[in-house]
């Protein structure tokens, strides 16, 4: 009688595991995470496509929007360590708020400052970033 139960018991839990995959590939699609070369479809002529394929295909590619992005989020935390003045002249000068690049002597006026003031603030802060990046080994 034991031995009847042991090849249940392993029959059982083999069905069980099978459940348990067939359930877990079913709702793969439910997933919300998606990723860009996983087959989403298949077009007309039999060909899968991807996400990759379905999104807009803009003047940048995808990836490189991406990594722009990536690049400007980690930006923007190597700029909070800095002075507030440090932050606003560097923002300024590179264009960061609204895509335009002020000259050294533009942003001293608006802050009211010297121009070799704000070359030197420029300058600082560009040090102190760089041995931010090179502390994060990112370089």
């Amino acid at each position: 009688m034991t031995w009847v139960r042991v090849r249940l018991a392993t029959y059982a839990a083999r069905c069980i595991d099978n459940e348990i995959l067939m359930h877990l590939r079913a709702t793969k699609k439910l997933r919300t995470m998606q990723y860009l070369y996983e087959p989403t479809g298949v077009d007309k002529e039999g060909n899968e496509l991807t996400l990759l394929d379905t999104l807009p295909n803009n003047e940048e590619p995808l990836a490189d929007t991406v990594e722009t992005a990536l690049q400007q989020e980690r930006l923007q935390c190597l700029l909070a360590r800095l002075e507030r003045r440090e932050q606003v002249v560097l923002m300024l000068r590179f264009g960061l708020v609204d895509g335009v690049r002020l000259t050294q002597r533009e942003i001293a006026r608006e802050l009211k400052l010297s121009r070799s003031y704000v070359s030197r603030i420029e300058k600082k802060a560009m040090q102190r970033l760089y041995s931010e990046v090179c502390k994060e080994g990112g370089f």
